[in-house]
């Protein structure tokens, strides 16, 4: 698929105007990644020790939310394919970061410890490897135990709630 394909499947999901053909086109597009995800995967592994958690892609539900929720173009979705890595505290969370991009081509390091979105903190890397993004979230044990309650309330009550609307969600309910 060209970028302009991609970018006007992204128009449609974003539109809520979605057929099936774009849905399979879709899936195309997130079983494109499976190789770079695979790839980076094993250098975290195997060459710098860590034990990755993730996915391969992210469920079409889930880009088609986040294509609806932002104004990001779909060829430009940096999370597609996306793994974790928890550490024990923020000496290891550098001393990763610090291996990570010494072993591959980070091309944007997003440190949200220093702007941290809804109380969400954690270092992003993305890779690129043969043009596919791939980001990887490095973790303390304290950020991921935020990152999972905030996701097990937003199971609960709403994905607005990893979002910024909590006020709004929980009001009237105490």
């Amino acid at each position: 698929m060209t970028k302009t394909q991609i970018d006007n499947l992204g128009d449609r999901l974003k539109k809520g105007h979605a057929t099936e053909a774009d849905l399979r086109m879709l899936d195309e597009y997130r079983d494109s990644f499976v190789e770079a995800y695979e790839y980076v995967v094993e250098v975290l592994r195997d060459q710098l020790g860590f034990a990755p958690s993730g996915r391969q892609a992210k469920t079409s539900e889930s880009i088609i939310a986040k294509m609806q929720r932002e104004k990001t173009r779909l060829s430009r979705m940096q999370d597609i394919a996306g793994c974790r890595i928890i550490v024990n505290d923020t000496m290891a969370q550098y001393q990763a970061v610090d291996a990570i991009e010494r072993a591959l081509a980070i091309v944007k390091k997003d440190d949200r410890r220093l702007r941290p979105r809804h109380g969400y903190q954690a270092v992003h890397l993305i890779v690129r490897w043969h043009e596919k993004l791939v980001e990887i979230q490095i973790r303390t044990e304290l950020q991921h135990l935020w990152a999972e309650v905030s996701e097990k309330l937003a199971d609960k009550w709403g994905s607005t709630v990893k979002y910024g609307k909590v006020r709004r969600r929980f009001k009237g309910r105490f």
